[in-house]
């Protein structure tokens, strides 16, 4: 009898403490629940909920709430937990890296560009990176992988199956041209070196093609990656110029072919086989094969206001700490406008101009950062506000509510107002383009 109740005790207690630990449980994951739903609904007042790239889709069928994904991401806020399962929050943000797609441990997370309400325009592309166009290859961004990570990969795979289709080459044609010397690009040109392939590329700006944009302290880099004939690149928390740097060192000590400030204007696929390629200011080379390594932004948008093409205007930032004493005007409300107003603001007298009543889509902290630099004067802010003309010494906008336009004292101009896709660009080429909703995205290679 005194044994029996010695296991009914134990018994209970084990239950109790069970009970106990349940209860504390299910009030942790309720706090969390309720804080993640907050996040979601600041997230769709903010205009952040919703996805412009690639993002990851959760199967709530599937789904265990393990939380993997969440630890997984090196981004803040990009998923949560509600009710013990996951869901996307600031999916705007959401760089594409897919460490949530490969942490998860029942296959609930997809990656995908395009939702059922917002397409995305698309090029063809199959599983080796090859386009409708035979010959015509096409890594990175522009095919809505854009982490750096991703790019490189692409790049390198892509030449190595372009390679593959070479048979018969003639003389006077590179094996390869490669548009583009970003991240894929770069990795391309450096494939193709290894691979014995005679190739050149060109960039319309300069050497890193999108990143080189980038304001000088921005991170590029969360994960290591092998970069073609240099090995393994462990370089966690990167700036962008100790990526520059790295790539500039490949390129020299493997003698690559490098063309910047150097537009493609055409591919024109050839009767006899391969491609002639027109560069904007006129001249012609002939190839075998083509690795369109561009970002889907194109070229810059441009406002078509009177005066923009005058030498003061630009649309990125380079060397923010060489430009001091000038009033400046900063275009745009994205976080590449904010990010250069606020590079400027100490040296400099900065004025933004954005069209909209407030910012959306701005990442956290450059939202809170430049709000507190409007607040404390470092900034002047033209809300609701359109620029009209540009000249010499002045600039003139106008500001809604307001009868008369406003001539401010000016000397340098940014604009950040996106990019034009470059779609017709490859048309131009044969190259097939498809608005994709809710595209299920395939890792290649």
């Amino acid at each position: 009898m005194e044994v029996f109740l010695e296991q009914i005790i134990i018994y209970g207690t084990v239950a109790l403490l069970c009970g106990v630990t349940v209860f504390f449980y299910l009030r942790h994951q309720k706090k969390i629940s309720k804080l993640t739903t907050v996040k979601v609904e600041k997230a769709k007042e903010e205009g952040l909920f919703e996805p412009v790239s690639l993002h990851p889709y959760v199967d709530l069928n599937m789904c265990i709430g393990s939380g993997a994904c969440i630890k997984a991401c090196p981004e803040k806020d990009i998923l949560g937990i509600i009710d013990n399962k996951a869901t996307v929050i600031n999916a705007s943000h959401c760089v594409g890296h897919g460490a949530c797609f490969h942490a998860c441990p029942v296959e609930a997370i997809s990656l995908r560009i395009g939702t059922e309400t917002r397409g995305v325009e698309l090029p063809h592309v199959n599983e080796n990176f090859e386009t409708n166009v035979k010959g015509i290859f096409l890594a990175g961004e522009l095919g809505g992988m854009g982490l750096i990570k991703n790019s490189i990969e692409q790049g390198a795979q892509a030449i190595e199956n372009l390679s593959k289709t070479l048979s018969r080459k003639k003389p006077g044609h590179y094996d390869v041209v490669i548009i583009g010397a970003g991240p894929a690009g770069i990795s391309g040109s450096l494939t193709a070196k290894k691979l014995g392939l005679s190739s050149i590329t060109f960039e319309q700006n300069s050497l890193g093609g999108t990143v080189f944009t980038f304001p000088r302290a921005k991170i590029v880099m969360t994960a290591p990656v092998n970069l073609p004939l240099y090995g393994q690149v462990k370089l966690f928390d990167t700036h962008k110029q100790e990526l520059l740097d790295l790539w500039k060192t490949v390129i020299k000590d493997n003698a690559l072919t490098v063309v910047e400030n150097t537009k493609v204007e055409k591919i024109i696929p050839q009767q006899e086989g391969g491609f002639k390629i027109i560069t904007l200011s006129g001249e012609s080379y002939l190839c075998h094969g083509v690795l369109i390594a561009i970002g889907r932004r194109g070229s810059p948008r441009k406002l078509g206001v009177f005066g923009e093409e005058l030498p003061k205007v630009a649309y990125r930032l380079l060397e923010p700490e060489r430009i001091t004493g000038k009033k400046i005007m900063v275009v745009g409300g994205g976080d590449s406008a904010v990010e250069s107003a606020m590079l400027l603001m100490d040296q400099n007298e900065v004025s933004l101009s954005y069209r909209s009543e407030k910012f959306s889509r701005l990442k956290p902290k450059n939202k809170s950062n430049i709000e507190e630099a409007i607040s404390t004067g470092k900034i002047k802010m033209y809300y609701n506000s359109n620029l009209l003309s540009i000249s010499e010494d002045e600039l003139i906008i106008q500001v809604a509510g307001e009868e008369e336009a406003r001539v401010l004292k000016n000397d340098l101009v940014y604009i950040f107002a996106g990019g034009e896709l470059p779609t017709q660009f490859l048309k131009n080429a044969g190259i097939e383009i498809q608005k994709r909703f809710g595209y299920i995205m395939k890792k290649h290679g």
